[in-house]
Order: structure tokens, then sequence, then C-alpha cells
């Protein structure tokens, strides 16, 4: 698949990057609020105008010659940003004016030897244009005043940044068939979508940055000692052994006592979102802290959000191993994380790329697992099999199934026709899922089994 041409949205805090991120590529992507500092890693998305596809990417706020270690990453990540970049947006606040850290990020940015374009930002409206003139003053030739947030003047940059962009081979089609006298709608089918949704959650500080940049063998997301370093989710694609996945690295998650700043709440919030994303979920635990009762509270989470779950004990390489370590540390697992029972355990060193293989390997089979559907008559002959006697259910009439079929996937469904009304006994459900995991597998995913009582 060809790369994109990439859009680059540069400038220093909280003037208005992220909303231009999020406009340009349509949907709520990146962390927006008053803070200055909300965005901070590499934010990729695809975005298209007039049937020309490319990539926008949103950057942190930048300060050059900044000593602190976020603001200094901030500035490393933007970089390896332009180095990929096609043309460079620089973004400013019209309100403020010209301040010296925009005549420093326009040097900075014109050695580059880039495209780069200047978007004006907070021009609201008409009689807010004059804002925009001493803007020139910086010596970029194409300006643009725009309003971000309201969508005005957005159609503008827009067309001048994609002008030498291809427009997409599908648009081409379409246009062909439309110019032959059909609508191009009958000719194209669009391709089943394989790629294995990954969202890496935990509580801060277990790994899940440094995780994603071992997979993907470059630094996507910033890593530092410092709690709540991660605040926006970020997307990483690539491939392994034919298999494309994409993973999302969350914020860490705290209670909702220990947030303090906006960004914060609204990273845990996204968080949460993000992961109804996924396909698969990696619950990461820090291995020499051992589970906390916030690890516990993630994992349910997890189950509650009906994703597929791989638990992955990071740092492996940090705990001290005696003979029995790893069979203690699972039945520790087992024993806090009931409720997690199907889910696979992976113990990996993320900094060392110890078990990363395995870890991938067990991605792919949980997303199969998924996705897997049983046949009706391979169900009905496995019903006959099952020694229900064996099955506890509370004193009273037995419980009899007569007829089993999956009635969905992502996460697998059951339908279970039986001579009761409403819900079966939870000792009951559990027992019939056990013996169908068993049978049939499904690794690492939750089993849903709606019961209908038969006439």
């Amino acid at each position: 698949m060809p790369q994109l041409p990439r859009v680059v949205i540069l400038g220093r805090p909280n003037v208005g990057k992220s909303t231009l991120f999020n406009r340009l590529c349509g949907r709520r992507r990146a962390l927006v609020g008053d803070e200055p500092g909300m965005t901070r890693d590499r934010l990729y998305a695809p975005a298209t105008w007039l049937g020309k596809p490319f990539e926008v990417v949103d950057t942190g706020g930048m300060i050059p010659f900044e000593k602190e270690l976020i603001p200094t990453e901030i500035i490393r990540q933007a970089q390896v940003a332009i180095e990929e970049a096609a043309q460079l947006i620089l973004v400013v606040d019209a309100r403020q004016g010209i301040v010296p850290l925009d005549e420093e990020l326009v040097q900075l940015l014109r050695r580059t030897g880039k495209p780069l374009s200047l978007a004006v930002n907070k021009v609201d409206a008409a009689q807010h244009s004059p804002l925009a003139a001493e803007f020139y003053g910086l010596g970029i030739r194409d300006i643009f005043p725009l309003s971000a947030e309201h969508a005005l003047g957005v159609d503008d940059l827009l067309e001048h940044i994609t002008k030498d962009f291809a427009v997409s081979a599908e648009e081409s089609e379409e246009q062909h068939a439309e110019s032959a006298g059909g609508t191009g709608a009958a000719t194209r089918t669009p391709a089943r979508d394989q790629t294995i949704n990954v969202a890496i959650i935990g509580r801060p500080n277990v790994g899940k940055s440094t995780l994603l940049n071992s997979v993907l063998e470059e630094e996507r997301s910033i890593v530092s000692p410092l709690p709540g370093t991660t605040r926006d989710a970020v997307d990483a694609q690539f491939e392994r052994d034919g298999l494309h996945f994409r993973f999302i690295d969350t914020a860490g998650i705290r209670r909702k006592g220990k947030t303090k700043l906006l960004a914060e709440k609204l990273s845990v919030i996204q968080a949460r979102k993000h992961l109804e994303r996924a396909d698969v979920a990696l619950l990461m635990l820090d291995g020499p802290e051992g589970i906390t009762a916030l690890d516990t509270h993630i994992g349910g989470y997890a189950h509650e959000s009906r994703r597929s779950v791989i638990i992955v004990v990071n740092k492996w390489d940090a705990v001290k191993k005696g003979p029995a370590t790893t069979r203690d540390y699972i039945q520790m697992i087992r024993e806090r994380m009931k409720f997690l029972a199907y889910a696979p355990i992976v113990f990996i060193s993320a900094l060392t790329g110890q078990k990363l293989g395995d870890l991938l390997k067990t991605v792919a089979q949980v997303a199969e697992a998924r996705r897997l559907r049983v046949s009706t008559s391979e169900m009905n002959q496995f019903l006959k099999e099952v020694d229900f006697e064996r099955a506890s259910t509370p004193v009273g009439k037995p419980t009899r199934i007569y007829y089993l079929t999956q009635g969905g996937v992502a996460p697998p469904v059951f339908v279970a026709f039986t001579n009761r009304a409403g819900k079966l006994h939870f000792s009951f459900e559990r027992f019939l899922e056990n013996r169908i995991r068993e049978r049939f597998g499904f690794m690492g995913t939750p089993i849903i089994i709606k019961p209908r009582q038969s006439r």
C-alpha cells in the first residue's frame, strides 16, 4: 500500500492545533481543552479533500530550547513528524498576535526546506479578518486566516496544501464510470478489513508506551518516569508475518479522585472510549509491583466492554525468578481477577523486547477466536455430548437446553432454547460456557449466552 502524503500541524501550545487536526480528519480524535500541553505525542489520522487522500499529523505544543523532559520530547517527536512531511502547517493565534515563540518556530521550520503554510487561527468572524494582517511580517507567503472551531476558511487551506496530491484510484474509477454514463457503484466491493485493533490499557507507568515503541521499533510515544505522560491515544499500524495490526496506546487510567487536571480527566475518558474501538485489549501489569486494586478495576472495564483480553505482565526481566515464580504469579492473577479466567497471560519485557513475538502470536490467536463461528449442527452435536447432570442448578425444575445456536461473533453470542423463562442460573451458565470453551476454544474472548424459552 503506497504511503499517503503527510500534512503536519505545528505550533506553540494552545493555539488550536488539535482543533484544526480534528477538523481536517473529520472526527474528534485529539483532546481539546484550554490547558496547555494537552497533546504530547504525534497523532496520525487519515483525511480526504476532493478525492485526494492524505494523512494529517498533530504534534504537541513546541517550546524550542526548553530544558525540561516533556517539552524536549515534544520537540523531538515534532522533528520526526517534520522529516516525514509533505506539507507543514504552522498554527498561530490571531487574537494574541505575533509572539517571540512564533518567530522562533518560523525560523526553525524555514530551515527544514519543507513547504510551509501559516494558519492564522481564531478568526471567528469577518470583522476579525484584520487581525491576520500583522502575520504577513513573518515572511511566509501562504497565509490563511481561519477558524478551526467554526470551520471558516479551512477549505482554502485544504485546497492549497492538497493541490499537488494525487486523486485516489477509487475516486478516479468513479469519475471514469460517471463520464461513461454509469454510477460506478456496482464495480467496486469494499475489501473486508483484516486489521486487528489492539488497545494497550493499564494504570500509569506500567510500560504501555514502551510496548508500543518496541513493537514498532521506533519512538512513537513519549516515554518518561512521570505518570500521565501519555494523554491522547496514539494509533500505529504495522504488519508482521502477513498480519495487519493497529495498536492503540491509551493514557494510564486512574481512579476519578486521583485525576486533577482537565487533560488527565479527559484522557481517562478517552482511554475507555478507545477501548471500544479495539478487538483485543492488552491489560498491562507491572511485574515487580504485583497486582493492585486499580489493575483489577481496569480489568473490570475491559471485561465489561466485551473486548477480548490478554493479561500482559511487563518488566518480567526485573522480577527475581524462583522455580515457582511464574506459577505463583498466574495463580495470584486468577484469584484476583476471576472474571478474566478466559484471558491468557503472557510475561514480557517491553524494554528489552523479551517475548514480544509470543505476545503478537497470542494477539492473532485471540483475534481469530473472537470471530470464530460454529455451525448449528456442530453446536447441537456438542449439546448431546454434554453431561448436564454435573451442572449445579437451583432446587426445583431442572434446566434443560433443547437447542443451541450461535447468533453472532466479536464477541461470540450463543442463543440457548430452554424449558425455563428468564435468565439461566449463574452456575449453570458458567458450566455451559466452560464446556463450550473446552470443545471450541474461544481463547481470550468473553462468551455471551442468551436464554430463550422454547415454546
